[in-house]
């Protein structure tokens, strides 16, 4: 294979002033809104949750955020470092949330200002029931926060429908664009909570001074100096969404989840996340045999050009991750990953049926 040409990535075109309005509005249309307005971060979207949690914070403010995987503890920490009193609701490692658990916390509490969750975790493959937490924010009048930076692409996400007030993507996983700028969706709701704090602005954790330098001044050249290149590549990987049809992105991302998971029950092993209807449609993980790592297993996949991913947080050196995120989500990487894990698995002593794995695969493909 020949070497990419580095060069190819200099001295890129300014991308033009007035194509961000029409960018932003091409990202509403992925969130199914009319009503909430798109404002851009020019950073991996860590930066943008972080912006999310500081612009809302404030001392008084009562927070329910589910904690799936590391980000929602770390998007809780930075709601109580605003002020913000947080009650966690913590899953059990590596799992989805249950609606019950959320719903018990909330009860409790005598108002709720916010409700925060992810909705699809790419670090364990869990799927939080993002219908039933919009409902429990709803019946308190909460602000509802979704982290969808994984799921956008890969899983519906309806803004307007479901109520949400603020929504972060990112486009380096189901959209697979660039990680170097993200997007943020903000209801008309949430600005007015915003707008009613004291800004703190200049700052990159603002989201007001986002508003006040780009959204009401119609929307032309971003403050700053935006990464042209980035902005390039995030048009370019929403003209491959919009080719395919969002629809259809989400259909092949859902059918290589059920090929994976398809696939492993075949092989002979339990995916990680038992209920199907519980897994995110973006990685499918599965837990390593007792007294293997997980790293053993990955690096005995990448020997045969297989990349298998660990998990992340409490479950690392637990289970392994079968990627098929993006352009990944194909026949031939989710054969690739089934095979090689069954295969390494063979390797170590522990008894599968790589053939029945495989045909379990293209049996899901052929329909």
């Amino acid at each position: 294979m020949s070497r990419f040409d580095l060069r190819l990535l200099l001295d890129p075109p300014r991308y033009p002033a007035d194509r961000y309005a029409p960018l932003a509005d091409r990202i509403k249309r992925l969130f199914a809104t009319t009503r909430g307005d798109v404002v851009f971060v020019q950073a991996e979207a860590t930066l943008a949750l972080e912006a999310v949690a500081t612009s809302i914070a404030r001392p008084g403010l009562v927070a329910v955020n589910v904690v799936t995987s590391p980000y929602g503890a770390w998007f809780g920490a930075w709601l109580a470092r605003g002020g913000a009193t947080v009650h966690q609701v913590n899953a059990a490692p590596g799992q989805p949330i249950e609606a019950a658990a959320v719903s018990a916390c909330v009860d409790r509490l005598a108002h709720v200002d916010v409700v925060a969750a992810v909705h699809a975790e790419s670090s364990n493959g869990a799927l939080n029931p993002l219908g039933a937490l919009a409902a429990l924010a709803r019946s308190r009048q909460a602000l509802f926060v979704v982290d969808a930076v994984a799921s956008v692409g890969g899983h519906p996400i309806d803004f307007d429908e479901h109520d949400i007030d603020i929504a972060v993507i990112g486009a380096q996983k189901a959209l697979a664009g660039p990680a170097g700028v993200s997007a943020v969706a903000v209801s008309a709701r949430a600005w007015a909570h915003i707008d009613a704090r004291p800004d703190f602005a200049p700052s990159s954790l603002s989201l007001a001074e986002l508003k006040r330098n780009w959204l009401d001044r119609g929307r032309l050249a971003l403050p700053g100096t935006p990464p042209a290149l980035e902005f390039w590549a995030l048009d370019a990987a929403l003209d491959r969404v919009e080719a395919e049809g969002v629809a259809q992105v989400i259909a092949r991302h859902r059918q290589a989840a059920q090929a994976s998971r398809a696939g492993l029950r075949a092989l002979g092993v339990e995916p990680w996340i038992a209920a199907d209807e519980a897994a995110s449609a973006l990685v499918t993980s599965v837990r390593a045999p007792e007294g293997i790592h997980a790293n053993v297993l990955i690096a005995d996949a990448a020997k045969l050009g297989v990349e298998l991913l660990p998990g992340f947080g409490e479950i690392e050196g637990r289970i392994v991750r079968l990627d098929h995120t993006g352009l990944r989500a194909s026949f031939d990487a989710v054969l690739a990953n089934v095979t090689a894990f069954g295969a390494v698995l063979e390797r170590r002593a522990v008894k599968v049926d790589i053939g029945a794995a495989v045909r379990a695969v293209r049996d899901v493909y052929a329909v």
